[in-house]
């Protein structure tokens, strides 16, 4: 229902995660994208995502009626809303992440956008970001909604074609390479300390309760290799992996010699595709920065390779995609008049060495992945990580008798890292 503007409203207490936005948020998102000329005349809420687009926070819609220069006008923002769960462990951890994606999205992207268009190059593809709310259990960020423009999400259970992957690295290239601009302008200054939201990483601090879920997922790809029988070897090294597995994600997910800020959270779910008339992708939009770390471009490229890709797209194509990485990063070095921090070779070798990372993800992210859209979990419910996490085994086992894309997807990262010998 449409609320217009100044109305006295009553005053009631927060139930939806919907109702953290207020008529001052909205107008300061309007202002901020039409200017201070722009007049409010009514806003309502409008939901439009389906069960399982998002796990970290609820998505929905800010429908604003305006008027500009005697016209009345509509537009449409994005909402990024705090889920309000009741899951203690991710109370915290909620409020690390929309304080690192506002502050991305605030902060960050128009200095990597300015040091990209000094040297000719062209800004970075992220939606515009016209408001940030930072109140603890009230978080609310108001982004451009990119759908008009064409941009829609790709189908989570099909894993990413060349064409498709091809958009993400070529992007994900120019802001590994863009960070790398900015630190030059300040080398005596790090960018995790003029960026400190940069330090904070849900995945190394063991206190953001996902340690837990990281130990129940292994738990769970040991139950499912045991349900499909010949793959003791990997059985065997996944225990081993439990027993290293903090120590592993501090090792691979800290500073690097390569360090870049990098997206942290990026798959085929994060991301919008635009297309032509023959329905071939022609570009790319990165979004949901809630995860952005500086360290090692690996980082990203594993994640996104091991969560987004099926074994045959994957593995015969590493040696292309990871050179169409490289040549759009060398691309805005060049620009810049700057030396590449990497060779191809050097490349290759930091990319294998995070190979235990890429399997890692793949057992923490695949399972949500694959699950059909009525088994999606429903984590508004869970009253507790215990309860959470039972769901998540249950259903995963279940898919793997219903969804014929579940073994393929999971077993050839098994059969490629025994190939690659990191199984012995």
């Amino acid at each position: 229902m449409s609320k217009p503007a100044d109305e006295e409203q009553p005053a009631t207490k927060v139930v939806t995660p919907q109702s953290l936005v207020t008529e001052e948020e909205v107008k300061a998102a309007l202002r901020l994208d039409k200017g201070s000329d722009a007049l409010l005349k009514s806003w309502s809420m409008v939901d439009f995502t389906k069960k399982g687009d998002n796990y970290a926070c609820v998505v929905s819609s800010v429908q604003v009626q305006y008027s500009l220069n005697q016209e009345n006008m509509e537009v449409v923002y994005i909402a990024k809303l705090n889920p309000g769960r009741h899951v203690k462990e991710f109370e915290g951890m909620t409020c690390i992440m929309f304080r690192k994606e506002s502050e991305f999205y605030s902060n960050l992207v128009p200095e990597l956008n300015s040091v990209l268009t000094e040297v000719g190059q062209k800004a970075l593809r992220f939606p515009k970001c016209f408001h940030g709310c930072m109140d603890k259990t009230k978080e609310v960020i108001l982004l451009e909604d990119l759908r008009p423009q064409g941009y829609q999400k790709f189908d989570r259970r099909r894993g990413l074609d060349v064409a498709h992957i091809t958009l993400i690295l070529k992007e994900l290239g120019r802001l590994h390479a863009s960070s790398r601009l900015l630190q030059a302008k300040t080398p005596d200054q790090d960018l995790a300390v003029t960026h400190d939201f940069l330090v904070p990483d849900i995945f190394v601090d063991d206190n953001m309760g996902l340690r837990d879920v990281f130990d129940r997922q292994l738990d769970q790809s040991i139950e499912v290799l045991e349900k499909f029988g010949g793959y003791e070897r990997s059985i065997a090294w996944v225990k081993s992996l439990k027993l290293e597995l903090s120590k592993l994600m501090k090792k691979h997910l800290g500073r690097s010699k390569y360090n870049v800020v990098c997206h942290g959270d990026c798959w085929n779910n994060n991301v919008l595709f635009r297309y032509n008339d023959d329905g071939e992708p022609v570009e790319v939009m990165l979004l949901d920065l809630q995860i952005n770390r500086l360290s090692s471009p690996a980082t990203d490229l594993i994640y996104l390779m091991y969560t987004s890709l099926n074994g045959e797209v994957r593995i015969p194509n590493l040696n292309t995609f990871l050179d169409t990485y490289y040549d759009t990063f060398n691309t805005v070095m060049e620009a810049a008049g700057m030396d590449m921090i990497f060779t191809r070779s050097e490349l290759l070798k930091e990319f294998r060495s995070m190979n235990v990372l890429g399997a890692i993800y793949a057992m923490m992210v695949v399972p949500f992945i694959l699950l059909e859209p009525e088994d999606t979990l429903d984590m508004d419910k869970a009253e507790n990580m215990e309860e959470f996490l039972m769901e998540v085994k249950e259903k995963t086992l279940i898919a793997l008798d219903k969804n014929p894309l579940v073994k393929p997807r999971f077993l050839s990262v098994f059969d490629e890292m025994m190939d690659l010998g990191l199984i012995p």
